[in-house]
């Protein structure tokens, strides 16, 4: 496989590696936001967060929850910004998570991409609307 990514977990290509297990290795980005910008990996080649199965889901969040407080602890960072970006802006076709630490004043503004409000609160609750009833579909599914 040419992943990027599966080439790290496989040795093939250096990182700085922060934190790893049996599910998942965390390695820091090599274009980051703010110094201390780690990507979560799991081990297994998952494209997206779709494609992760259920069962691991917890644990590997489990890991981006311990990189978000060793960012406070070990950085002295005031918070942090954890995503995940599925498909569209995906760098890396492997699902990987950001955890960015975050300091008041460090230049960030919320998202990073310009917000859009609803045309009314009709269309509002059109996409309301659509979004639950692909949910139930989805429910009904599993």
């Amino acid at each position: 496989m040419s992943c990027t990514f599966c080439r790290i977990l496989r040795g093939e290509i250096q990182a700085y590696v922060i934190l790893e297990d049996e599910i998942s290795i965390a390695f820091l980005d090599h274009r980051p936001l703010f110094p201390g910008h780690c990507l979560l990996v799991p081990r297994d080649h998952y494209e997206t967060l779709m494609d992760l199965p259920p069962d691991m889901v917890g644990p590997l969040f489990q890991n981006a929850r311990l990189l978000a407080q060793a960012m406070e602890v070990g950085l002295g960072a005031e918070g942090s910004f954890v995503a995940i970006n599925n498909r569209v802006s995906q760098s890396v076709p492997h699902l990987h998570i950001h955890v960015v630490p975050r300091r008041k004043g460090d230049g960030l503004r919320g998202f990073f991409w310009p917000r859009h409000r609803y045309a009314s609160e009709t269309e509002m609750m059109e996409v309301a609307g659509k979004l639950r009833q692909a949910i139930a579909c989805l429910r009904q599914e599993v």
